[in-house]
């Protein structure tokens, strides 16, 4: 079976000599129609049954915007959706199971949010043809759990509830108090009860427009928490959050799961997906082009597959590379060579004070700040980055410092090409950062894009791109996982990785994401204090000291999976969870 998908944003007949396609295709020379063009529409047609795949379309194409792919026949029967004539197309869907968390696991772009649609109820998918009607959806599934959910959505017997992926776009929609958007969303009538259990209670008299961004996913996932329904759908309910507010928000919908209900969950960080989830699918293929879902799998050996990147049930392998964690808990210091030693450095504003201990950073090794929102993190980088004046103390070297803030803003007039050749034009063309950096990234992909019409993701994706680009001695990375899917992390937390080892540069990054600031890190900053109000840097201290000393604070205990030597949350009060209390190590103890 083929598919052929061309990007028409991408398409620019003008430009590579009129339809440059349809000339080189081996078929069309031949005399056949292997290519036609919609005149109508002035496009490129690929008809996927006279294609024989020869790739020649694909390479020639100046602006990438072809791509054919051969898949299993077995495929064409769990065809669900397509989006029209060489547009992306959505093979199988996640099961539905009453009184389980069913986790999604995949890149952006391969369907997960098609698939939550259907699910929803919010659209019909026409199974690859022209199918209007939820009998035939009905009659696909027969035989299989969503056939009796399909039976009962299309009877109105089932009511979802939808937590949406772009909190910040709330504000836009929805004006006045929080209290009065909840009080509108509460049928259960558990607004204080849900206020209280997700830290919200203080924010409840303030407008919409004045939270920020973890404030206003704490405020969707609790309208979702507040609706009266049977199956709960929560897209990324961990972004902008920070690490205990993660692991809370996990309970909590875990616990909408154990009084029965159907729960559905897309999650990049693989650390709540894995405390959240009964199960998981694993979402495989090539992001926009098609997606695939796996099927179910137990969620410690989902992840393990994921991150070996071959799919056991399915023999298949979708990434051509295993990630693997350090087991120690402690990775051998990249050297002694001292790159700077910074001062006692004070922030004070009229409601907020920071005080950061002196330290010092070394040459080659990658440090990772963590800490509660609200606690100077992002103040610190910003000291040290002359984005922000000290109140006490001095931040005076003649380092060359490169910095990715936290809030990016898509205000540069030109092409991502552009924007990433002022900055080094010769890097583009290296192969050393095409194979550590732009390559895993996803760069080339974007480089005729405009940087107005990024996504968030892109966006990000981008801006930690320029900022690694730069010549610097010092790297400061402001939540480089926002916005980027569970492969993007992945991709940037090993490019961060080897350009600080081979460059001996140095790099800070905030984070939240604990396999992330596990796979990157030798040493670890922990802010403490009481957030909104005082905060404190502890110098830069070993894994082992760092981790247990943060986690001990927010009272959460890790393990390592013996397979991938990935860290594991331990459940809340279970026999690890105690142990590992009482004898101090909150740090990745071995399983």
């Amino acid at each position: 079976m083929r598919i052929a998908v061309i990007d028409y944003d991408r398409c620019n007949p003008d430009k590579c000599g009129h339809f440059l396609c349809e000339r080189v295709c081996p078929v069309n020379r031949m005399g056949g129609e292997a290519i036609i063009i919609d005149e109508e529409n002035y496009r490129p047609i690929i008809q996927e049954a006279s294609c024989t795949g020869c790739g020649i379309c694909v390479h020639k194409c100046p602006f990438n915007a072809i791509t054919i792919v051969n898949l299993p026949e077995a495929l064409e029967e769990g065809c669900v959706h397509r989006y029209g004539i060489n547009a992306f197309v959505l093979y199988r869907l996640p099961v539905i199971k009453e009184g389980m968390v069913v986790g999604i696991l995949g890149p952006n772009g391969a369907g997960k949010t098609t698939a939550v649609r259907i699910l929803a109820g919010q659209m019909i998918p026409n199974l690859c043809g022209d199918n209007d009607s939820w009998d035939s959806v009905i009659k696909m599934f027969r035989g299989n759990e969503l056939q009796t959910y399909f039976e009962k959505l299309k009877n109105n017997e089932i009511r979802p509830v939808v937590k949406p992926q772009y909190v910040d776009l709330i504000p836009r929609a929805v004006k006045g108090k929080v209290r009065d958007l909840l009080r509108k969303a509460d049928e259960r009538n558990a607004l204080e009860e849900i206020a209280a259990e997700l830290g919200i209670t203080e924010i409840l008299d303030r407008n919409i427009d004045q939270l920020s961004g973890g404030e206003l996913q704490l405020v969707a996932i609790a309208a979702a928490l507040l609706r009266d329904a049977q199956f709960y759908f929560f897209d990324e309910p961990s972004s902008y959050l920070d690490i205990k507010q993660r692991l809370k928000v996990a309970r909590i919908i875990r616990k909408l799961a154990d009084s029965g209900k159907s729960v559905l969950a897309v999650e990049h960080d693989l650390a709540v997906l894995d405390y959240l989830s009964d199960i998981i699918h694993v979402v495989y293929g090539k992001p926009g082009t098609y997606g695939i879902f796996s099927k179910p799998k137990g969620v410690r050996n989902g992840i393990n597959e994921f991150l070996r990147g071959y799919l056991k049930d399915e023999n298949v392998r979708f990434r051509p590379y295993e990630i693997r964690f350090t087991k120690s808990g402690e990775r051998k210091s990249q050297g002694s060579e001292i790159l700077v030693e910074y001062p006692r450095l004070v922030k004070d504003y009229s409601s907020f004070r920071l005080e950061a201990d002196p330290g010092t950073l070394y040459m080659g090794e990658v440090v990772s700040i963590v800490g509660p929102n609200g606690i100077g993190k992002t103040t610190f980088v910003k000291m040290l980055a002359g984005v922000e004046k000290p109140t006490e103390g001095e931040v005076d070297w003649e380092l060359k410092v490169s910095y990715k803030p936290q809030y990016i803003r898509a205000d540069y007039e030109g092409t991502v090409y552009e924007l990433l050749s002022r900055i080094d034009a010769s890097k583009l063309l290296s192969n050393f950062y095409k194979t550590e950096l732009l390559n895993p990234l996803g760069i080339p992909e974007l480089y005729d894009k405009q940087i107005n019409d990024l996504s968030g993701g892109e966006l990000q994706r981008v801006a930690i791109t320029a900022c690694l680009l730069r010549d610097a001695d010092l790297y400061l990375l402001d939540e480089p996982s926002a916005h980027l899917d569970v492969e993007q992390r992945l991709a940037a937390s090993r490019a961060i990785r080897h350009l600080m080892e081979k460059g001996e540069k140095t790099a800070l990054v905030v984070e939240h994401d604990v396999l992330m600031i596990d796979y990157i890190s030798d040493r670890i900053m922990v802010f403490e204090g009481e957030p909104g109000r005082y905060g404190r840097a502890l110098p830069p201290m070993g894994m082992r000291d760092g981790m247990n000393r943060f986690l001990a604070g927010v009272g959460i205990t890790f393990r390592r999976d013996p397979d991938s030597g990935r860290p594991r949350a331990n459940k809340e009060g279970s026999v690890k969870d105690r142990e590992q209390k009482e004898i101090g190590e909150y740090y990745y103890v071995a399983p």
